[in-house]
């Protein structure tokens, strides 16, 4: 990989209507939420600059672009080249990655959804690690009380991937697949492969599969040391808000 070349980009998918939190979203994009002192697109920007991503792109809602563009500008602020892009319709993760495939140009990446808050001592470095060593894809993947709500992985003694399963009835393990992805310089072109699901969707979770058939993916199990905030509910809003306070 040729990530520590420096030449890995940083995508944020920051669409979608955000109909589980109306009123809220009826005017403004979830990702321009506060989250305690700043807005929640701060939280994966600031990953990604911090894993030393320089060129970053935001993905977003036609009427939703202006204002994230009032807000972060063109990045030079925050010592980065940011570009937006508009996806028309909600259509999945994967879709992310047919959107930007010119601009990805063949580069490898670090896709990131923009309601996901990462936090824990050293992640960065976690995820520096991952975007060195990284061959295929790598997904980063939180045990869940409640997995039917996610991707379930489900692992061998060796923790190796068997399989993933979007939302599934009866998951085969509490693992599930967070919102954070690396991928290799193939990942456009495998997206742009893909049928929409019964949902009506590109699935990440098919284009994930893609690279398990390669034997090409690999999993980072995050411990409790680290939290992951799916911020999609009005508990995970007020809990990310409590949790970033309460740790400053």
């Amino acid at each position: 990989m040729k990530s520590n070349e420096g030449n890995t980009k940083g995508i944020i998918l920051a669409g979608g209507a955000g109909t589980r939190l109306h009123p809220l979203t009826k005017i403004i994009s979830k990702q321009l939420l506060p989250i305690y002192d700043k807005p929640m697109i701060y939280y994966p920007l600031e990953l990604l600059i911090d894993a030393g991503i320089k060129n970053i792109l935001i993905i977003t809602t036609e009427q939703d672009i202006d204002k994230f563009k009032n807000l972060l500008g063109d990045g030079k602020n925050w010592g980065v080249n940011l570009d937006y892009q508009i996806q028309k319709k909600p259509e999945g993760i994967a879709q992310a990655l047919v959107i930007s495939k010119e601009w990805i140009n063949s580069s490898p990446l670090i896709l990131i959804l923009g309601d996901n808050l990462f936090f824990g001592e050293g992640f960065n470095q976690i995820i520096l690690e991952a975007l060195k060593e990284n061959v295929g894809a790598t997904i980063f993947c939180k045990e869940m009380p409640d997995p039917n709500r996610f991707g379930v992985i489900e692992l061998d003694n060796q923790f190796k991937v068997l399989s993933i399963e979007e939302k599934p009835k009866n998951p085969k393990s509490n693992f599930v697949v967070t919102g954070l992805y690396i991928y290799d310089e193939f990942a456009s072109e495998n997206a742009s492969t893909l049928s929409k699901s019964k949902r009506g969707e590109f699935e990440i979770t098919d284009l994930n599969n893609i690279y398990l058939r390669d034997q090409t993916l690999n999993a980072i199990l995050l411990d409790d040391r680290f939290e992951w905030l799916d911020t999609g509910t009005f508990d995970s809003l007020l809990e990310a808000s409590t949790f970033v306070k309460n740790n400053k």
